[in-house]
């Protein structure tokens, strides 16, 4: 800090004075400020915001901040005004030595987008260090007999300012015997100080002069040593080199007794008196004897430690030689050793990374992390090269000299690779060269661009009806290839009216899990096919998506009793058929005909009629079609059957368990004359009926045969590409379906014939007639879905496209 003085106050305003200018390098597009060391805190520096180019507003958010390698806390930005100011002291001497370029290079980062800029502040110096010699005191021994104009060198004042503030002059305090003789031009030289007057020891045996050094500054600083003559007396030849100054080149590293040079000093004395002993002189740097030996005989400098181009670049050794006279006389010489750089420094990497993972959907040019390469050797050994290894969508751009940017140089892809491990290699240009690795380990951060995906577009389920509510009836999943939040999936259903109810009605998904709940009941006579879409949505921002089609086939069971249907206009009481029968008639002669009808399909609604024996009765004459419900006379009627004959007929399907329904017949038997004729129509016509009936019912039955051999070897094919399946595992799995195809006289007449509403979502309901159907064994809550597929459709569909072709 400057000292008080005459110019205390100017010197005080001129450091609260700030001298700064902000301008743009047309070369590189730089800005530089300048400020004086030793400011105080918050010292306005530069309104770095505005030269920027940058918005006060846009500071914080964007995330505004200064970087600076190893001056972190120097300076300082106010993110309210943009101001660059001076936060903590700031010594130039301290920063950089006596080096007379001194700058803090600041890296200034702001996001969104990401920007760097580069200020350069440069320090300037101010004189805040006063002159300093190596010793407050120096004992010099002159003889009495020494010449005028005899020359004694002096170690001058070093002062760790620079320019003007560093120009020393000197002033020896006033004095008849001495005087001062000042280098003007070889720096190297040492002070001398010349005699001017024979010295006499009787007069005067000890002189004590004072040497000060004032530097160029304002206000100028001074410092000052003293000089403690002695006056010897007899010895008057000191040692003379046979130079002054000299100077050698020494490779740095360089070994242990490796010779630096051999001094050469002679005395014009004799005997003890020109015998000469070499030695460093006592105000030479304290350290000097850690790196050098001089051997004081015979003047040899040697290595004697390890020699560092980048700690020392120059070595200025002050030599004494000694004579052994009585006083002893001295002779000086300087010696400059200059220390060559070998490359023995590798690079060094600091990386510093901006972005803890990077969005795989990232635009190209998207800055990484900042990387800085140093180098302490000079020249070609200190001149550095990065690159980057191995192959990756990543590129090194250089910024600022030995400044570079990792950026991304092509696209990512999470699902591809989800990190990337990087190396960074420095190499410098010295021979061998040296090289350094750092890594870099880059994650990519996953953006939600992958929907949730089904392994199928569409599933056919078949359940049984009269399923337990809640029953478990199918599972969906689906896969989404992103990561975290992004592949959560929830299920749901795509809400649609089925008829006119909610198809939230009948069955429900778990959004977590997929599964498919029947909610209620189904009934097969209601509602064979229900068809909906179960939509699968991640949680990402935006959310994707995709639907997948379930087909839910409601399989019969048989669940509905045959009914009989009464024939009209016919008579008889408590739902009893009545006819009358003429005793003429012959053997196999149709006298009635139960029709029944079974609201279950199928097997379920196949029906066969039964006559049941009249208990304690005689053998009945009449007998019962199997299959038509017919009721035709085994053998003519004569006078010894009774007139009134009454006949039971068990109607009976062939579910499991069969149910079954029981008709009365009453049957009148009449004289032929008696007979109504009305009723012979009645009866002719029906017969005639039931006779074209029986022939469409025998076609039926051939094409049905057809259509199943068709689809027996339908299966044996589909068996033997599917053999190495694996079997698909279900709550309601379905068995091997059953064709009902029977070769007996009788017909599907009486068998369910209705409209069935198939609920798909689309189109009018259709009017299908079921040849068979799969047994499938009661519903569980605990297990999954059957299914059943024939290259993508389901037989029963199949059938019924058949039969409505038919």
């Amino acid at each position: 800090m400057l000292a008080s003085g005459r110019g205390g106050q100017e010197t005080k305003r001129l450091l609260l004075c700030v001298l700064v200018l902000a301008v743009w390098e047309a070369g590189n597009g730089q800005v530089h400020y300048s400020v004086m060391e030793e400011t105080k805190h918050g010292t306005f520096v530069g309104r770095i915001a505005q030269d920027l180019g940058l918005e006060l507003a846009e500071l914080v958010p964007r995330l505004f901040r200064v970087v600076s390698k190893g001056h972190r806390d120097l300076l300082e930005v106010n993110l309210q005004n943009g101001i660059l100011f001076v936060n903590s002291r700031i010594d130039r001497e301290e920063l950089c030595g006596r080096s007379a370029e001194c700058n803090i290079h600041l890296e200034v980062i702001v996001d969104r987008p990401l920007q760097v800029f580069h200020v350069e502040v440069e320090v300037k110096d101010i004189n805040d260090n006063p002159p300093v010699f190596p010793a407050t005191q120096k004992k010099l021994f002159i003889s009495e007999t020494r010449a005028l104009d005899s020359h004694f060198s002096l170690e001058g004042a070093s002062d760790a300012d620079i320019g003007a503030n560093a120009l020393l002059t000197y002033k020896l305090s006033p004095n008849e015997y001495f005087s001062l003789e000042v280098p003007t031009n070889d720096q190297v030289k040492p002070l001398q100080l010349v005699l001017k007057k024979l010295l006499d020891r009787e007069v005067a045996s000890e002189l004590l002069l004072v040497l000060q050094a004032t530097d160029g500054g304002k206000p100028e600083l001074t410092g000052s040593t003293e000089l403690h003559i002695t006056v010897l007396d007899v010895n008057d030849n000191a040692p003379m080199f046979d130079k002054a100054v000299h100077r050698v080149k020494l490779l740095e590293n360089s070994k242990n007794g490796t010779l630096v040079i051999r001094l050469n000093a002679s005395d014009l004395d004799e005997g003890s008196n020109s015998h000469i002993l070499y030695s460093f002189a006592a105000d030479v740097s304290s350290n000097t004897e850690d790196f050098f030996h001089i051997d004081s005989a015979s003047g040899e400098i040697k290595v004697n430690g390890k020699i560092d181009f980048e700690e020392t670049k120059l070595w200025k050794l002050q030599i004494e030689a000694v004579d052994k006279g009585h006083p002893p006389m001295f002779g000086h010489c300087t010696v400059l050793v200059e220390i060559l750089d070998i490359n023995d420094n590798a690079p060094e990497l600091l990386v510093t990374s901006l972005l803890l993972s990077v969005p795989e959907d990232a635009t190209l040019g998207t800055v990484i992390a900042l990387i800085s390469v140093t180098d302490r050797d000079a020249g070609e050994n200190g001149q550095v090269t990065c690159s980057l290894t191995p192959h990756v969508p990543f590129k090194l751009v250089s910024t600022f000299k030995n400044y570079y940017s990792l950026v991304l140089d092509s696209a990512l892809d999470r699902e591809s690779v989800s990190n990337y491990e990087l190396v960074v290699t420095a190499r410098d240009a010295g021979s061998p060269p040296l090289s350094a690795t750092a890594s870099v380990s880059v994650e990519v951060a996953d953006v939600n661009d992958n929907a949730p995906a089904f392994a199928q577009p569409e599933y056919t389920v078949f359940v049984k009806e009269n399923n337990p509510p809640g029953c478990h009836i199918f599972t969906v999943s689906a896969r989404d290839a992103d990561a975290q939040e992004n592949a959560l999936v929830s299920y749901s259903l795509v809400e649609r009216r089925v008829g006119e109810r909610a198809l939230s009605s009948y069955v429900s998904v778990h959004a977590e899990s997929g599964k498919v709940y029947a909610l209620q009941p189904l009934d097969h006579e209601e509602l064979e096919l229900l068809q909906f879409q179960v939509s699968a949505r991640d949680a990402g921002v935006p959310p994707l998506g995709s639907n997948v089609t379930l087909q839910v086939f409601v399989l019969d069971e048989n669940d509905n009793a045959p009914a009989l249907l009464p024939r009209p206009g016919a008579g008889g009481a408590g739902g009893a058929l009545s006819e009358l029968v003429s005793r003429s008639v012959g053997a196999g002669h149709v006298v009635a005909k139960v029709r029944a009808v079974d609201a279950d399909s199928g097997y379920n609604a196949w029906l066969s009629f039964e006559l049941q024996p009249a208990a304690g009765a005689a053998r009945s004459p009449f007998r019962v079609a199997l299959y038509t419900g017919e009721i035709s006379t085994t053998r003519p009627l004569d006078e010894a059957d009774p007139p009134r004959q009454r006949l039971l007929v068990l109607v009976k399907d062939h579910g499991e368990p069969a149910l079954t329904a029981t008709a009365t017949v009453l049957l009148s038997l009449v004289e032929s004359g008696q007979a109504p004729k009305a009723s012979s129509r009645v009866l002719a016509g029906a017969a005639g009926a039931e006779t074209a009936l029986v022939d469409v019912n025998v076609y039926l039955i051939v094409a049905i045969c057809a259509v199943s051999s068709l689809l027996v070897l339908t299966l044996l094919l589909y068996t033997a590409l599917r053999c190495s399946a694996p079997p698909r595992e279900g709550a309601c799995g379905p068995g091997k379906p059953t064709l009902v195809c029977s070769s007996a006289v009788g017909s599907w007449s009486y068998s369910q014939q209705r409209r069935q509403r198939v609920c798909s979502g689309e189109g009018a309901p259709k009017t299908d007639l079921m040849a068979f159907s799969p047994s499938i064994p009661p519903c569980s809550n605990s297990g999954d879905s059957g299914e059943q597929q024939i290259f993508g459709h389901d037989v029963s569909t199949v059938i019924l496209n058949v039969f409505n072709a038919c």
